[in-house]
């Protein structure tokens, strides 16, 4: 094994299941997160070699995730509605899951994409503004305009929730 694999090799266990987690808050289905992660770090595999800076691996990782979630959402290639979904993401989730936990699960995965990868970065990531600006390639104004509508669209639909 070269020491370009070992240093990729060590990197791909280190940070794996945390995009994973990432990954899920974006699309809301392990399995797909899955394929997000692997999509993800195979680009990164690709790239590896180019890649100068490893102290801002995390930031590139990151940037490659969400990005191919947008990516596939714009090519339509994976369907995130589908009858049924519901039962089959509670079915899924890690057992233990508080109540109010996939209750906000099930409304972030209402929330439009470029937002929800907005709060994802912003407040699960605690990305600062200008660092996740950088990684949508918007202005530091838009994703402000994002973060603030996506919460109100979140709490909206908990809001929308407790009252059933």
């Amino acid at each position: 094994m070269s020491d370009r694999d070992a240093a990729f090799e060590a990197y791909f266990a280190a940070r794996s299941d945390a995009m994973r987690a990432t990954a899920y808050l974006l699309c809301g289905d392990w399995h797909r997160a899955e394929d997000l992660v692997q999509q993800t770090f195979t680009k990164l595999y690709l790239a590896w070699r180019r890649i100068k800076r490893h102290d801002a691996l995390d930031n590139y990782t990151r940037q490659t995730l969400v990005r191919t979630f947008l990516s596939d959402r714009r090519r339509g290639w994976f369907r995130y509605e589908s009858v049924g979904s519901e039962q089959t993401e509670r079915a899924t989730a890690p057992a233990g899951l508080a109540d109010d936990r996939l209750m906000l699960l099930d409304a972030l995965a209402k929330v439009p994409p470029r937002q929800r990868a907005v709060l994802v970065l912003r407040y699960w990531e605690d990305v600062s503004v200008e660092q996740t600006a950088a990684l949508l390639e918007c202005s530091a104004g838009n994703v402000k305009s994002q973060a603030s509508r996506g919460l109100a669209t979140l709490r909206g639909l908990l809001e929308e929730e407790r009252v059933r």
